[in-house]
This record gives C-alpha cells, sequence and structure tokens, in this order.
C-alpha cells in the first residue's frame, strides 16, 4: 500500500485526495443524472457543485481541527489548513455543504426538497471513496483484532502497524450499499425531501454502529460514545423529524423556477 499516487514535479500528490476528488466527482455526475426525474436540469448541479466542493472541504477539515486541537498545539499555524495528506471529518463537511445548498437553492429559488433528495444517494457515493482514501491514508483505522482479515499498515502510515480491523472498507462497503438502495428509493418516493431524510436516519444508525469498531479516537463523550456517535445521534434525530414533517407538507408539485421547469420551456415557445 502506498499514499502517494503520484508526483507532480516534486509535488507528491496523494492517493487520499485522488479518491476524494473522484468521489466528488462521480456524486455530482449521479445527481446532476437524478435532477431529470424531478424535473430540474442537471446545470443546477454543475452550478452549484463547487460550492458543495468547497463548503465540504472546509466544514470538514473545521471539525477535525475542533476535535483533534490538541494535536496541532505548537505547529505552525498553516498546519491547520494541511489537508493534501488526510485530515477530513466527515460530519463537518456534511453539514457544511447541507447549509451551502440551501443558502443557495434560496437565492436561486430552486426546489430545495428536490435539490435535497437528488443529492442524497450521491453523497453516499462520495462517501464510500472518501473512506478508500482513508484506508489509503491509514486513517480512520479500526480496533485492534486477531480476525483473518486483520490489517497491518506499514509503518511509514500514521497507525500503528498491529492488526487492526479494516473499519475504513467496512464503511466504503455500507455506503456503496445505501448508495443502491437510495438510488432506488428515490425512483419511488412519495413525497419531496423523502429521500434525504432516509438517508440520515439509515446513515445514521449505520455509522453509530460501525463506530463501535473504530481504534483512532482518543476522546469519548460520557465514556464511551465517540463524536462521530454523538454527532449521529443528532442527525438521526433530525433525519426522523424531517420524514415526519415532509410526509404532511403540502405536495409541492413540479414548481420550479422557469429555467430549471420544462413547463416553463413550453410557455416560451
Amino acid at each position: 500500500m502506498h499514499q502517494i499516487a503520484f508526483y507532480v514535479g516534486s509535488v507528491a500528490i496523494h492517493w487520499y485526495g485522488v479518491l476524494i476528488a473522484v468521489g466528488f466527482l462521480l456524486g455530482l455526475w449521479t445527481a446532476s443524472r437524478r435532477c431529470l426525474h424531478d424535473g430540474m436540469r442537471g446545470e443546477v448541479i454543475a452550478d452549484l457543485g463547487p460550492w458543495i466542493i468547497v463548503a465540504a472541504l472546509v466544514g470538514s477539515r473545521l471539525l477535525f481541527v475542533i476535535t483533534y486541537w490538541r494535536e496541532f498545539a505548537g505547529k505552525p499555524f498553516w498546519q491547520l489548513f494541511n489537508t493534501r495528506a488526510g485530515g477530513l471529518v466527515f460530519h463537518g463537511g456534511l453539514i457544511a455543504a447541507a447549509l451551502t445548498t440551501i443558502f443557495y437553492a434560496r437565492w436561486k429559488r430552486l426546489p430545495i426538497w428536490k435539490l435535497a433528495d437528488a443529492l442524497a444517494p450521491s453523497i453516499a457515493l462520495g462517501h464510500a471513496f472518501g473512506r478508500l482514501g482513508c484506508f489509503t491514508h491509514g486513517c480512520c483505522y479500526g480496533r485492534a483484532t486477531g480476525l483473518p482479515w486483520a490489517v497491518h499498515f506499514p509503518s511509514d502510515h500514521i497507525t500503528y502497524p498491529a492488526g487492526v480491523h479494516p473499519s475504513q472498507l467496512y464503511e466504503a462497503a455500507v455506503n456503496l450499499l445505501l448508495y443502491a438502495f437510495l438510488a432506488w428509493q428515490h425512483r419511488r418516493k412519495r413525497f419531496a425531501g423523502q429521500t434525504f431524510a432516509v438517508y440520515l436516519s439509515v446513515y445514521s444508525v449505520l455509522r453509530f454502529g460501525l463506530e463501535f469498531l473504530r481504534g483512532d479516537y482518543q476522546t469519548h463523550y460520557f465514556g464511551w460514545m465517540t463524536v462521530g456517535q454523538l454527532t449521529s445521534v443528532v442527525l438521526l434525530g433530525l433525519g426522523l423529524w424531517l420524514y415526519r414533517t415532509r410526509a404532511k407538507a403540502p405536495d409541492d408539485g413540479r414548481a420550479m423556477i422557469p429555467e430549471t421547469a420544462p413547463e416553463a420551456d413550453q410557455k416560451r415557445r
């Protein structure tokens, strides 16, 4: 296993960054295709995409710095922004990207819940590639285990070389399955916002369970709960509340801004 994919001159390009970039690209592309099912044009995702990428990177790095603040003590200030080889927390990126999408949708007068539904399965897909990146870097590793499939990281990785659960691969597989389920569910949803609510609820439960196999946390809340589990509880509550609220909301039909509505194109002809 090698952390570095290739060099551009003297600059090392890590597999971690490459796989995250692939995850973003595939996620945005599949979301743009899914927009068509909800009567929106794929260009909506193309325009929103750069905002999501920046927000996700900033949010995930910010939560990482907050969570592991002690690791940055005494280090140069620029290390706070050094993400080339790792140091991102998914929940921080999810929250920042969600807030950015809300502001963007209101700014452009987009149907926010349909947009959220189109993006939801792609979040799981992109996250799967992100976890593969974590595996190549050695972060987010699991607890020590003697199981036959235990992973022994090379000594140059940030983890210890003892046998540990490949928790990164577990979560990558879970996210791929979740993506397939959400993509199937999206075509059968009964109300706008359903797919996104299902994503928040199901992923939170899965993440809460997978966290018991993680071995990289140094701080626990209430004596046993990781920051990932704590965040998952909050997002699970939000997902269940959102599902119930949206299921009772009046049908918003296919109303959307003129530049995205097929009906508006017909009126202009």
